[in-house]
């Protein structure tokens, strides 16, 4: 079963990725709160994906790649940037995102964009 995480602070964004994931045979864990991350992080088995907000309080989506990159054991698992802020796509780029996904996701895209990113391609969509 694919393992993904959403870290993403509005609760209906996450309740929709969670559906699409779940529809792709996929078990979510659902992070609401950034600050929430790094202890989670120590409990977490293993993980295949991880989309991630850009604009969150406290800490933004940036702040918390450098979070997942210094983890060793999530240190080479795909972040997919997805947000609202399409323009942000080439700083995503240049600071270290496997990916980029624009919303609204697109849910005719999403299967084949989910099974690209997990065979290691790099997805770099703004609509």
């Amino acid at each position: 079963m694919i393992q993904a995480m959403v870290i993403d602070d509005n609760p209906k964004n996450l309740q929709i990725l969670a559906k699409m994931l779940a529809s792709e045979g996929a078990e979510t864990i659902e992070v609401p709160r950034p600050i929430m991350l790094e202890p989670m992080l120590e409990e977490i088995e293993g993980l295949d994906v991880i989309f991630l907000d850009l604009e969150m309080p406290g800490l933004n989506g940036y702040e918390v790649l450098e979070i997942i990159k210094a983890n060793p054991r999530f240190s080479e698992v795909p972040v997919v940037a997805y947000t609202v802020h399409v323009s942000e796509i080439t700083v995503a780029h240049k600071l270290g995102f496997h990916s980029f996904l624009g919303k609204p996701l697109n849910m005719e895209k999403f299967p084949d964009q989910l099974a690209r990113i997990l065979a290691g391609e790099h997805v770099w969509e703004t609509v």
